[in-house]
């Protein structure tokens, strides 16, 4: 059996952080909570520690300035619109989360071909501005609307004025000053172009260093006609491989005549049967279909140019969503002025200058001298251009989307996301070039570099839509928003035409709230196997196989690559990809029904009284592959040759070996601990994090929660707060390891994996908690921390952390906190929590005697199960009844399957009771929680067992429930002779 390290190389020297006493002081915080106690570490020249006793100045939330002009200025101006008959109240299946179910308006499965994505297409960034001004950025005709659309066509093919610059733009003046003034009713004082906050802090870090050398603007807009904006800026130009005639994907529009060729016409609908989305319900970069995608190269700084040509009016937005925005390169190596923070949001009229320096992390410690080939990327000329850096650190898949505070699930939602793909040495794009570095993952050959004939972007999102087909979200739901039909790439059910060969599917969670399990299988229902080969935007150091074609759980924000092999199948085959994950609500995945019940119609979501009834609707085919004959060879990898453990029992080769961190750094790490729950949360903000055994707290962008020393090692412990939620817990900017899961050794797609999303919460591969390293490198600055379940998000589970310098901890004053309006971007005092410096030196000290030792190969993680109280206290009078009007066991099809009633669900406090069940074979046993459906007083449920259960051995199921101290109430049991 092989052996991994959780990687350590020879002892070397670290950077030891420094840990200072911590000093608290309370104040008042007028942002989100009336008084919250807060806490400065902060000196003086002279050592003095500064008192804070006083208040800030400035508007009660921080977002404020966004509302101005609406009917009320606060953010009820972003509803004025939503559509009230179409909510109703919650239901067994609250899906679509608080409306009806979504028209199909004739539609059928499988009538329209699915989008590929369309290429920005960067270009070179001139040495020195040009002759003289371009047009201006075109105003709207009112409030309500956006710019006119040739108007803002011709305006983003121009050459980009003004010149970008190291700092903020506030020389020239917004453009929409006329309108915006009209709108307000008052004069502006010299609102600025640029969106980005003035000044130093916020200035482009390294600029002449990282100066950019391509670049592309794009607008946020409402939805309109592709007019071919972006067909001549195409890598493959429609011109070569599968996308030139002849092609598979030559036609962008299902094979209707008028789309060889070309993006000009496609209007923006889910299906050609469907509504087109009108202006204000969905918001695109371009404003367009297909959905977009950047092809970026390490070594070549990027500047994107996002304009914001959203309507003035805050309510001009059919129900939801913001007009201010900020943008997330999700999870780039990128200084902190560019990576799109909640609280550097920026207005209609204005632009925001994004430069991506691409650089690989370690670019300042290791590699200097650029001689290691492996850290490069494509030169364009079938060589490589060599960079400094780790080339451990290589990513694939990224994508960015909106992170406006507050906002960032409704703008998400409303269509602010598109994909990245970084090409580098390693992944050049281009399968038949073996030099030695490149992995020749399949691509296509065409190109130099960035070939996407068989390297195919889906994303997978739930949405809903009203009555007349237009987008709906539901902006009063905290627990998290669910849509009922499930889009790809933002078409219904579409059909996807796949060579007989292997496909790379970079697979994308983009969903609100609901996380996914997917599978693979032919029209026979027979699994059709794979090989996951790369985890968020990391290539793994060893491909995984999932022989029964189910990926694990996937959560939003998370991203699979796959490889699968279609050659085994003739032209002709159909192969589905299937979702197997229920939701019945937004609070977590309810459980993973099995694939055979899913196919063969015993799971099935049924339309009843105008609601969904009996299952969830997400879950389904929602994707079918068509097989197209292959002549051609196919040149790409093997990845069956990188598996840990090869049939023989030798090594696999690697892919990526995952980056070294030293047994110095672990023990010297500072550690800090996050715990996502609802402590003290209120109405409007239920979702709070503790931060090293500190109060619960929501989102307060002028908190400094953590800061980390750039240079330095820590280690994160991520915890559930409880209460059967689910969270994805994402980190800004650095790739981090996992150690441990729930205490336990990750899975094998996590061991070989990095990541910047980290699942925590109830699912069998996910468990309550999650311990890893992380080292913060090249760039300072304001980042966050959040769960990804965008609704937890904005309400308000995010907070702030800051990089500092060495030498910075023994006086740390944190950055100023920006604070965008019409008029420009003032600045308030932030604080810090007291242990941003020190970190959790209690779990530190457990660290530290917890012996460091190698792991061997992890095992399939099964939780132990939780010992049942002996003498449990007395059960009172009356107890609650559990009743079974329909079970059975099936030795057939492996499952227990049982549902029915509690019918008193409530303790005297009117908190609803916990369900466990308890399978009990031959006095082992194993246990677990199940949800309660509280209908008309009754607690209703439904049981399936699933695999951690031997149904041929099981011979009593008991059912018990606790109340809120986990005291016995009630239980039953049932022997396997009873109901046979």
């Amino acid at each position: 059996m092989h052996k991994k390290q959780i990687p350590i190389s020879p002892p070397s020297s670290s950077n030891v952080v420094r840990r200072v006493p911590p000093l608290c002081f309370p104040f008042r915080s007028r942002l989100f909570f009336p008084l919250v106690a807060l806490c400065l570490v902060v000196s003086t020249a002279a050592g003095q520690v500064v008192d804070s006793e006083d208040t800030f100045e400035g508007p009660e939330h921080a977002n404020e300035n966004a509302f101005e002009g609406g009917a009320t200025g606060t953010d009820a101006d972003t509803s004025e619109e939503v559509n009230e008959s179409n909510l109703k109240g919650h239901g067994k299946f609250d899906i679509p989360t608080g409306a009806k179910p979504s028209r199909l308006f004739g539609a059928k499965p499988w009538t329209q071909q699915m989008y590929r994505f369309e290429e920005f297409g960067p270009e070179p960034l001139p040495e020195r501005p040009g002759v003289g001004p371009g047009d201006s950025f075109p105003a709207p005709p009112d409030a309500q609307s956006g710019p006119d659309q040739a108007a803002l066509n011709e305006f983003l093919l121009q050459g980009i004025y003004p010149f970008p610059t190291q700092f903020a733009n506030d020389t020239d003046s917004n453009p929409w000053q006329p309108e915006i003034q009209d709108f307000l009713g008052r004069p502006l004082d010299d609102p600025p172009a640029e969106g980005r906050p003035p000044g130093e802090d916020w200035a482009h870090q390294r600029w002449d260093e990282f100066y950019p050398e391509v670049y592309f603007q794009t607008a946020q807009v409402g939805s309109r006609v592709n007019e071919g904006l972006r067909d001549e800026k195409q890598m493959h130009g429609y011109g070569v491989g599968e996308f030139a005639p002849g092609g598979l994907y030559h036609n962008t529009m299902s094979g209707v005549e008028g789309f060889d060729g070309t993006a000009n016409g496609i209007p923006v609908a889910f299906h050609p049967n469907f509504p087109h989305q009108e202006p204000n319900a969905l918001w695109t970069f371009d404003g367009t279909f297909p959905p977009k995608l950047l092809m970026a190269r390490y070594g070549e700084s990027i500047l994107m140019r996002h304009y914001n040509a959203l309507p003035i009016n805050p309510a001009a937005n059919f129900g939801f969503g913001l007009h201010t925005i900020t943008t997330h390169e999700h999870n780039g190596h990128n200084p902190a002025e560019s990576d799109g923070y909640a609280q550097a949001f920026f207005f209609p009229g204005q632009f925001y200058d994004y430069r991506w320096p691409m650089v690989l992390a370690g670019h300042d410690s290791i590699n200097p001298d650029k001689t290691d080939i492996r850290a490069g990327a494509p030169d364009g000329s079938g060589g490589i251009r060599m960079i400094p850096g780790n080339w451990r650190e290589t990513m694939s898949t990224h994508w960015f989307h909106d992170h406006m505070l507050d906002y960032t699930a409704q703008n998400v939602y409303k269509g602010n996301v598109a994909m990245m793909n970084y090409y580098s040495a390693l992944d050049r794009g281009k399968e038949d070039l073996e030099d030695g570095v490149n992995l020749r993952l399949p691509s296509g050959t065409a190109l130099d570099w960035g070939n996407r004939d068989y390297d195919v972007q889906l994303v997978i999102a739930d949405k809903a839509w009203d009555r007349d087909g237009q987008l709906f979200f539901n902006i009063f739901n905290t627990d998290g928003f669910l849509g009922d039909q499930i889009l790809v790439n933002w078409n219904w059910k579409p059909y996807f035409n796949v060579r007989a060969r292997q496909y790379r599917f970079r697979i994308l969670n983009g969903s609100v709230s609901r996380y996914l399990r997917l599978a693979l299988v032919d029209e026979n229902d027979t699994a059709v196997p794979f090989y996951m080969i790369a985890n968020d935007g990391n290539i793994m150091e060893h491909a995984v196989y999932f022989p029964d074609g189910e990926l694990p759980t996937q959560a939003i924000a998370e991203r699979y690559d796959i490889i699968v092999d279609f050659s085994r199948f003739s032209a002709g085959d159909k192969i589905f990809m299937v979702n197997l994950l229920e939701h019945r609500n937004g609070k977590r995945p309810h459980e993973a029904i099995p694939l055979e019940d899913v196919l063969s119609g015993e799971y099935k979501a049924r339309r009843r009284n105008n609601e969904w009834k009996d299952g969830d609707p997400g879950v389904g085919k929602f994707l079918q592959f068509i097989v197209q004959g292959y002549d051609e060879t196919d040149y790409s990898m093997d990845p069956s040759e990188y598996v840990a453990v090869l049939p023989d029992g030798t090594p696999g080769m690697k892919m990526i070996p995952l980056p070294e961190f030293t047994r110095e750094e672990l023990d010297n790490a500072t550690h800090r601990t996050f715990e996502f729950g609802r402590s003290s949360g209120t109405d409007k903000a239920p979702w709070t994090i503790k931060t090293d055994g500190g109060s619960g707290l929501g989102m307060d962008p002028r908190r400094l929660s953590a800061a980390p020393t750039k240079g330095n090692v820590e280690i994160w412990h991520l915890e559930n707060g409880g209460g059967g939620w689910s969270h994805p817990i994402h980190i800004h900017f650095e790739e981090g390891q996992i150690l441990k899961r729930g205490g336990e050794d990750p899975p094998e797609w996590e061991w070989w994996a990095r990541k910047d999303v980290y699942r925590i919460g109830r699912m069998d591969d996910s468990l309550d908690s999650v311990e890893l390293a992380i080292r913060f490198r090249e760039f300072g600055g304001t980042f966050m921390e959040h769960c990804h379940n965008t609704q937890h998000e904005d309400h308000a589970m995010l907070l702030r952390w800051d990089i500092i310098n060495e030498g910075e901890a023994m006086g740390l004053v944190p950055m100023a906190t920006p604070m965008p309006s019409w008029d420009g971007i003032g600045y308030v005092d932030s604080r810090a929590l007291p242990t941003a410096i020190s970190g959790d030196l209690d779990t530190y000290a457990q660290w530290l005697e917890t012996e460091f030792i190698d792991v061997s190969d992890p095992p399939t993680i099964t939780a132990d199960p939780p010992t049942i109280t002996a003498d449990p206290p007395t059960i009172t009078a009356d107890p609650p009844t559990i009743t079974a009007e329909q079970w059975r066991f099936s030795d057939k099809k492996d499952r227990i399957r049982f549902r029915g009633f509690l019918d008193k669900p409530l303790d005297e406090n009117g908190t609803p009771l916990t369900l466990h069940v308890v399978f009990w074979n031959g006095g082992e046993f194993f246990d677990r929680e199940e949800d309660l459906e509280i209908i008309d007083g009754m607690g209703e449920y439904q049981v399936r067992s699933r695999d951690e259960v031997d149904v041929s051995d099981v011979d009593t199921v008991e059912m018990y429930a606790t109340n809120s101290d986990g005291a016995l109430v009630t239980s039953r049991s049932w022997e396997r002779d009873d109901v046979d």
